[in-house]
């Protein structure tokens, strides 16, 4: 914009600007569709409808108590619970059932509204929250409970669903889902980056709330089974029926169509975008927005390897992607919001674009069938429920979060008007707001434009954040190994240290044990060298000791033996005598003695 770039923006050109938006946003109807199909709906979903019964247009006059305006799942269920509480009903439809949104959607059934919660606490305080959060989840309930007492074929529920940001906020995450949790005991759980990452293989996404208890459907085949059940239990639906004037004065409603003519008691408008001038009070206060949704060719193992999730999958971006596999093999995928009815060139290859930004792994994605579906808001993006006049009721704007809330608007309109149920109060405080026409819409694009920046430049500053995350841990962990490889290294270099000193001193040990046996070895062999003269020693001087006293005796003994005769005492043995003093000469006497 001019601002942006520092020159001023004078009215005339903000005049052109929005002139050029606005007929951008005011383009003709004709082109809503991205591929033919018509009222049947885009070709994909014609070709996994269930069949459905033509029905005929109203051509006579009919009077009944309730007329229900617009064909889609709201009217389709009030009509329903209006005719099984015993009144009856007529819906006139313009074109075919579910022919737009209502059978176009991506089927996703999950309690809440298209507005953030923590907005509607701050607008009607938490008791009404809490209470318009529970009648989000009756409407959950009633899809599920319709769906299983009517055995409807080809609604295929699939369990689950996750809803992935793409930014990093793990604190506002957690915030929120114990807010959820605590205040209005809802059924969800955070998920951790890894954990999404593991699951939807792809580095846009961060953390992610997860509802068990949402689901996913095949939207045009929930349409026409319920039109069916309500047919079955008495309403009649009239196909190719516009309702062109509605007189609302009196007691008796009077709704004009081509070839005929409704009386009734209460009037439903619940046509949505569709409405046109029928009832301009109300048309006027619904944005026309339009969502644009593909089906890919079969993606083959790529697909089962890169989405592991089989629940649905949307981000929180305004605007942003939403999609769940159908077939098997197949991205049912939608992306974008625009206040332009008419489809853009190349729808096609922007999916792709989109379905390759976060899943590169797939490769070259080819889209099969593209198209778009025309929705509903209210300014304050809430559903507009309730009684506008005496006897004419309200049920729209039901757009971005619409399965759950039109069961919901359905089933509290039909007791509102039979049983003076006054439930639809709680949504008093979103009343008609006017959108602004032309201008209105230019000035949402502009709104919607800004959003899809803001969240690129959020989506870029996360991903460098993370890419950066991701090189500081790539970077701590390749310090953290090489650390670890020199701690390694200086412990094999210790290990080898202590080896080699605890070697030398096994080695010096046994050299001192080696030298301690030889000097042992040596002091044994010098002992024993020196044993055998001491034993000579000690045994000549024994021997000296004993032969001592026998030669004294001896001398004494021969006097003895010359007077008794030659007896002689045994001899002892002989010792060596030990050295001693030269014996005296014995006298001539005794020698000859």
């Amino acid at each position: 914009m001019p601002a942006a770039t520092g020159h001023r923006c004078d009215a005339g050109a903000r005049a052109r600007i929005f002139v050029a938006i606005a007929w951008n946003c005011h383009s003709e109807e004709r082109g809503t569709m991205a591929e033919t199909g018509g009222v049947d709906g885009p070709r994909w979903y014609a070709q996994t409808s269930v069949a459905a019964p033509e029905r005929a247009p109203l051509v006579q006059d009919a009077d009944v108590d309730v007329c229900v305006i617009g064909g889609g799942l709201a009217g389709l269920t009030v009509a329903r619970e209006v005719v099984r509480r015993g009144w009856s009903v007529v819906v006139l439809e313009a074109e075919k059932i579910a022919w737009n949104a209502s059978g176009r959607n991506a089927g996703f059934v999950a309690a809440g509204f298209s507005e953030r919660i923590e907005n509607i606490v701050e607008r009607v305080g938490l008791g009404r929250a809490k209470q318009l959060w529970a009648l989000s989840e009756q409407g959950v309930d009633y899809v599920r409970a319709t769906i299983r007492e009517t055995g409807m074929p080809g609604v295929t529920p699939v369990e689950g669903r996750l809803i992935v940001l793409r930014r990093d906020a793990e604190d506002e995450l957690l915030r929120h889902v114990a807010m959820m949790r605590v205040d209005f005991g809802a059924q969800l759980d955070a998920w951790p980056t890894q954990q999404v990452r593991d699951v939807l293989r792809s580095e846009r996404y961060f953390q992610a709330v997860h509802l068990p208890r949402a689901f996913q459907i095949h939207p045009r085949n929930y349409a026409l089974g319920l039109a069916a059940a309500a047919e079955q239990a008495g309403a009649r639906i009239f196909e190719g029926t516009p309702a062109l004037a509605i007189d609302s004065a009196g007691v008796r409603k009077r709704i004009d169509t081509p070839k005929g003519r409704v009386r009734a008691g209460h009037v439903v408008l619940a046509g949505g975008a569709h409405l046109g001038s029928v009832f301009r009070a109300v048309s006027d206060t619904l944005l026309p927005v339009s969502s644009y949704m593909a089906v890919t060719a079969p993606l083959g193992e790529a697909l089962s390897e890169a989405v592991r999730y089989r629940g649905s999958v949307s981000d929180t971006r305004r605007g942003g992607d939403y999609y769940r596999i159908v077939e098997g093999d197949r991205l049912l995928w939608g992306s974008r919001i625009s206040t332009r009815i008419s489809a853009p060139r190349g729808l096609a290859g922007a999916i792709e674009r989109d379905i390759r930004s976060v899943y590169p792994q797939l490769g070259a994605v080819k889209v099969d069938h593209a198209w778009s579906g025309l929705m509903s808001y209210a300014v304050h993006k809430m559903p507009l429920i309730g009684e506008v006049t005496h006897g004419v009721w309200l049920a729209g704007a039901f757009g971005g979060h619409g399965i759950n809330t039109t069961a919901m608007a359905g089933d509290l309109i039909a007791s509102a008007i039979i049983a003076g149920d006054d439930r639809w109060r709680l949504f008093s405080s979103y009343e008609l707001v006017w959108t602004g026409g032309a201008w209105g819409r230019a000035a949402a694009q502009i709104l919607f434009w800004a959003r899809r920046l803001q969240d690129v430049v959020s989506e870029n500053l996360a991903q460098r954040r993370d890419s950066a995350r991701q090189r500081a841990t790539a970077q701590a962990r390749r310090e953290a190994a090489a650390h670890e490889r020199r701690t390694a290294e200086a412990v094999e270099h210790s290990a080898a240290e202590d080896a080699v000193r605890a070697a030398a001193e096994e080695s010096a040990q046994h050299f001192a044990a080696a030298q301690r046996s030889a000097a042992q070895l040596s002091r044994q062999a010098g002992v024993q060298a020196k044993q055998p003269r001491r034993i000579s020693e000690v045994v000549a001087a024994h021997n000296v000791e004993l032969l001592r006293p026998a030669r004294t005796g001896g001398e004494a003994e021969s006097g003895d033996q010359g007077g008794h005769g030659s007896e002689r005492a045994p001899a002892a043995p002989a010792e060596p005598a030990a050295p001693r003093p030269r014996a005296t000469k014995p006298s001539r006497k005794a020698k000859r003695t």
